[in-house]
C-alpha cells in the first residue's frame, strides 16, 4: 500500500534483486502464480463480481463489461499466459551481437532489464497477471494502476500473485498495485522522474492523452486499433468472407477487431453483397460510402468520422475503392498503425502492402485477431505499441529490456 511514489519507491528498492535472479527461480515464481490463480478461482471470481455488480448498476457499456468479466475460462487462460511465459527464452543476459576490435578490446551488446515498469491500464483484470508475469521473466519491477472499474478484482488478483512470490523468496515488492485509481494517483505516477523506467498506457483516448500531456518519464503508447482489412481484385472471395467475419465478430471488443473494410469495386457487386448480409445475420451494423449504401441499401451512410472510429462493438465502417492505391491512401490516413490487413491472391500486391502501410503488424490473407502476443508466440504481451521507439507492435519479454555494452580488456589504455 502507501502513494503512487512510495510504491514506486519500493520497486526501485527491489529492482536490483529481480535483475540478479537466474531463469530457474523466475521460471518457479511463474508457475507458483499460475497455480495460485487456479487454486483462488473461486475466490476471484466472487471479488469480480462485486467489480461487475457496481458497473452494471452504473450502466457501463456491454463492451467495457466484457473486458472487466472474469470466468474460469479467462483465469484459466491467465495462468495459461504465465506458463506460456515460462516457455519463453530468458532474454536477460542474452547477448545480441559481439566483436573484438584490433587494440584486443571484445566489445559484448547485452540485454538488461528496464528496471521499474508502470501500466496503468483499464477494465481488463486479465493484464494484472499477464504485466507482472512478464516483468517478473524479464527482470523488471510491475508498478500496476488499474481503474476504480476493476479494483476489487486487481487487489485480489495481486494479493494473490505476491503470496505466490512469498513462497518462493521472490521479492513480493516485484509486483505491487497502486489503491487509489484516482486521476492524481495516475497524473502521480505519469509524473515518478527517476522512478519509473517505462510506463505503458493500456486505455483510451483520453487515457493517451493525459499520458502525452503528462508524463515526465519514458512512456510506450499503446494507443487505438482502428484496424482495416483490404479485399484486393485477385482475393479468393471464400478465403475473404471468412477473414472479414472473424476479425469483425470473433470478438469486436478489442483493439484488433476489424473496424473498416476496404473493397476493390470489382468485388462490390458479386461478393460484398453476400459478406455484409452474413455480416448482418451476426448482428453487425454496417455503416457505407455510396456505393455500399447503392449496392446493399440496408447500410447507414458512413460520415467521415466514421472512418476515423474504433467502434469496439458490433458496428463496421465499409468503403468501396477504386484502386490498390486508394486503399493505401485510405489506411495510412485513417490507420492508427495497430493492425492492418490484405485478402489478395497477388504477391506482388501483398508485399506492396507490407511495405507501404504504416503499421505495428501487417496481416496478409489472414484475421487481424492475431495481433497478439499470445498468438505471437510471446505468451502474453504487456501491451500493443502503436509507435516506433523503442518498440512496435506487440510487446514481449524482449521489448521489456535494453541493451548496454559491456567491453572486456586486458590492460589497454587509449592513447
Amino acid at each position: 500500500m502507501g502513494t503512487a511514489t512510495e510504491i514506486c519507491r519500493r520497486a526501485v528498492a527491489c529492482a536490483p534483486e529481480l535483475a540478479r535472479l537466474d531463469g530457474d527461480t523466475k521460471d518457479a515464481a511463474l508457475l507458483a502464480m499460475a497455480d495460485a490463480l487456479l487454486d483462488s478461482a473461486s475466490d476471484l471470481v466472487i471479488a469480480n463480481k462485486e467489480d461487475v455488480s457496481r458497473a452494471e448498476a452504473q450502466g457501463t457499456s456491454q463492451t467495457l463489461l466484457d473486458r472487466l468479466t472474469l470466468t474460469s475460462s479467462r483465469l484459466e487462460g491467465m495462468a495459461s499466459g504465465l506458463r506460456a511465459v515460462v516457455a519463453q527464452n530468458d532474454p536477460v543476459g542474452e547477448v545480441v551481437s559481439g566483436w573484438k576490435r584490433p587494440n584486443g578490446l571484445t566489445i559484448e551488446e547485452v540485454r538488461a532489464p528496464l528496471g521499474v515498469i508502470a501500466v496503468i491500464y483499464e477494465a481488463r483484470p486479465n493484464v494484472t497477471s499477464d504485466v507482472a508475469g512478464l516483468c517478473l521473466k524479464s527482470g523488471n519491477a510491475a508498478v500496476l494502476r488499474g481503474s476504480s472499474i476493476a479494483l476489487n478484482s486487481n487487489r485480489a488478483i495481486v494479493d494473490v500473485l505476491r503470496e505466490a512470490l512469498k513462497s518462493t523468496g521472490v521479492p513480493v515488492d516485484a509486483v505491487q498495485l497502486i489503491p487509489d485509481a484516482s486521476r492524481a494517483s495516475a497524473e502521480e505516477l505519469m509524473s515518478a522522474k527517476g522512478l519509473v523506467d517505462l510506463l505503458v498506457p493500456r486505455g483510451g483516448a483520453a487515457l493517451i492523452k493525459s499520458i502525452e500531456d503528462n508524463a515526465t518519464v519514458p512512456f510506450i503508447i499503446d494507443g487505438d486499433g482502428n484496424c482495416h482489412i483490404y479485399v484486393d481484385e485477385s482475393a479468393d472471395e471464400s478465403m475473404a468472407t471468412a477473414i472479414v467475419v472473424n476479425a469483425k465478430t470473433q470478438r469486436p471488443s478489442v483493439c484488433n477487431a476489424l473496424e473498416t473494410l476496404l473493397v476493390h469495386e470489382s468485388k462490390a457487386s458479386g461478393w460484398l453483397p453476400n459478406v455484409l448480409d452474413e455480416l448482418s445475420s451476426a448482428g453487425v451494423e454496417v455503416r457505407g460510402d455510396e456505393r455500399v449504401v447503392e449496392t446493399w441499401p440496408q447500410a447507414s451512410p458512413a460520415t467521415n468520422e466514421d472512418w476515423a472510429t474504433e467502434y469496439l462493438d458490433l458496428v463496421l465502417a465499409v468503403k468501396v475503392v477504386a484502386s490498390f492505391d486508394d486503399a493505401i491512401g485510405h489506411i495510412n490516413e485513417y490507420g492508427t498503425a495497430n493492425a492492418e490487413g490484405i485478402v489478395t491472391s497477388n504477391l506482388q500486391t501483398a508485399r506492396r502492402f507490407a511495405t507501404e502501410i504504416d503499421a505495428g503488424s501487417i496481416f496478409v490473407n489472414t484475421s487481424t485477431r492475431f495481433s497478439d502476443g499470445g498468438q505471437f508466440g510471446y505468451g502474453a504481451e504487456i501491451g500493443i505499441s502503436t509507435q516506433k521507439l523503442h518498440a512496435r507492435g506487440p510487446m514481449g519479454l524482449r521489448a521489456l529490456t535494453s541493451t548496454k555494452f559491456v567491453v572486456w580488456g586486458e590492460g589497454q589504455i587509449r592513447s
